[in-house]
C-alpha cells in the first residue's frame, strides 16, 4: 500500500495535475481569442506590487467560485459567456488552486499563469504601477 502525501504541496501538485497551465505569453494571447482573465490578488497586494494593464476581472479568491459558477445566483454577467477562463495570483500558487476549485463548479477550462504577475511582469507583458 502506498502512503498518501498530504501537506499543501500534495494538494497543489493534485490541483495543477488536472490543469493545462498556461505562460504569461499564452494567457496575454488567450485574451485576444476571449479568454477571462481574473485577478484574484487583494486589493492592497495589486497597490503595492501593480497590476496587469489589459482587460481583467478583479475578483478576490474568497468570493471567486460564487462570481464564477454558471448556476451560482451571484455570477456575474461574464460567468454566462462561456470564455475560458484564466486565474492570476502573485506567483502562481493560490491561482492553481482556485483555477482547479473552479472546474469544480463547472468551468473545466479554467486554468492558471504559470508564476502569476511576477513573471507576467517579467514577461514584458503591459502592467502599471510598481512594487
Amino acid at each position: 500500500m502506498s502512503e498518501r502525501r498530504t501537506g499543501i504541496d500534495a494538494v497543489l501538485d493534485d490541483s495543477r495535475a488536472g490543469l493545462d497551465r498556461v505562460s504569461p505569453q499564452t494567457a496575454y494571447d488567450a485574451l485576444g481569442e476571449g479568454a477571462l482573465l481574473v485577478d484574484i490578488r487583494p486589493v492592497a497586494q495589486r497597490a503595492a506590487e501593480g497590476e496587469v494593464d489589459v482587460p481583467v476581472l478583479h475578483i478576490e479568491r474568497n468570493v471567486l467560485e460564487w462570481r464564477l459558477d454558471p448556476a451560482s445566483d451571484a455570477r456575474i454577467p461574464q460567468a454566462d459567456n462561456g470564455s475560458r477562463v484564466i486565474v492570476l495570483c502573485q506567483e502562481g500558487y493560490a491561482s492553481s488552486l482556485a483555477a482547479e476549485s473552479l472546474q469544480r463548479v463547472g468551468l473545466p477550462d479554467a486554468t492558471d499563469v504559470i508564476g502569476g504577475f511576477r513573471a507576467w511582469r517579467e514577461a514584458g507583458l503591459p502592467t502599471r504601477g510598481d512594487a
